[in-house]
């Protein structure tokens, strides 16, 4: 099916070294009648960081924030042409060709590739005056190349859990851009060339709540690969979970409005559940997993700070499993029946009238000999 002139084009090529190959390239297709989505037809006006900064940029984006941007365009346009002087593709633009090609948009080339082994078939290296005037003419020109359009972006999401006032809760962002703007999510992003999952997660929950990951153990949770789940296009995304103790107060200084910790409860996953894209789902599968681990590890003492009473560490069982437990039968199950559970020590918290409540630390077991099983829950 031919490209009417109406249609859009994105030129991908090396900004920094060969911008005005760029833009002399992207001026012929707009004089041609199409429209071209990037990159702006504008002065670069800083070229010192990741991503240049054209004079159309928000000057307070991140480089992740532009790159998630310019994907967006990318993605949304008919057609992309690869400008490469001398067959040179540099390491961002050999990311964002991977990208197109995985979702089987039509790509075409200035020169032929000579620093990338990938597939280049016939009538795809065109001059861009020439697939200008192919288009326009409304011949449908050589045939592009196509994959299968099933792969997609990986992003990484984050479902931290912490105590706070005797009340589980969930560290959530309101998110400052579209899609969802405004709704709460949990904080997460898209991978950047060159990271690895756990590095992006690392870097999201630093920028979207400047919360140091330091001390912060994360796994893996789950992978959501639902082809709607996100309206930006075809988005898989790794969770992972983590569990901290005495939270500090966080905030939101990238793309997200603000951030804080939010009350564990049902609304937040159920059919009425304001989140944006398939967090509600992520924070219950997150909560289950928590749930499931306090019956069989020692992770409840992760809630914990390095000294604790057994008070504090029953409560943390009451928060996550939603029920209150019998004070005594907890005590006798953690102290005497569980060895290395946890570890009393010489020190004692005095904070009013009456004996004050011996401190115990973590002990060295990760798992309990004695499974600590969920029971029927009490009014």
């Amino acid at each position: 099916m031919p490209i009417s002139a109406k249609g859009s084009v994105a030129l991908i090529g090396s900004f920094r070294q060969r911008y005005p190959e760029v833009l002399a390239a992207a001026q012929i297709f707009a004089n041609a009648g199409l429209t071209v989505k990037s990159p702006p037809i504008c002065r670069i006006v800083d070229r010192g960081r990741e991503f240049v900064r054209f004079e159309s940029d928000p000057p307070e984006s991140s480089d992740h924030e532009l790159q998630a941007a310019t994907l967006e365009k990318i993605f949304a346009s008919d057609l992309v042409y690869v400008v490469n002087p001398g067959g040179y593709i540099d390491r961002t633009t050999a990311y964002e060709l991977g990208c197109v090609h995985e979702r089987g948009m039509a790509v075409y080339y200035a020169e032929p590739p000579k620093d990338l082994p990938i597939a280049v078939p016939d009538g795809t290296v065109v001059d861009a005056r020439r697939l200008a005037e192919v288009i326009a003419g409304g011949d449908p020109g050589p045939a592009p190349f196509r994959r299968p359009g099933v792969a997609a972006l990986p992003t990484a999401d984050i479902v931290i859990f912490t105590i706070r006032s005797d009340h589980l809760c969930v560290l959530l962002v309101r998110r400052g851009k579209e899609p969802h703007l405004g709704m709460l999510a949990l904080p997460g992003g898209f991978v950047r060339p060159g990271e690895s999952l756990e590095d992006t997660a690392k870097r999201e929950l630093l920028e979207e709540t400047g919360l140091e990951e330091s001390g912060i153990r994360m796994e893996q949770l789950h992978t959501y690969s639902r082809p709607e789940r996100d309206s930006r296009g075809r988005i898989i995304s790794t969770a992972f979970v983590a569990v901290m103790p005495d939270p500090p107060e966080v905030t939101g200084p990238s793309d997200a409005r603000a951030a804080d910790w939010v009350e564990v409860e049902e609304w937040l996953w159920g059919p009425n559940s304001s989140l944006a894209f398939d967090h509600g789902e992520i924070i219950r599968h997150g909560l289950e997993h928590i749930r499931a681990r306090l019956e069989h590890t020692t992770l409840a003492t992760a809630f914990c700070n390095d000294f604790f009473t057994i008070t504090d560490l029953r409560k943390v069982y009451e928060a996550v499993w939603g029920y209150k437990l019998d004070p005594g039968n907890f005590h006798h199950r953690v102290v005497e029946e569980t060895s290395g559970f946890v570890v009393k020590t010489d020190k004692v918290r005095r904070s009013g009238p009456g004996k004050p409540p011996a401190l115990f630390r973590r002990g060295t077991a990760d798992l309990l000999d004695l499974p600590h099983l969920r029971g029927r829950r009490t009014p």
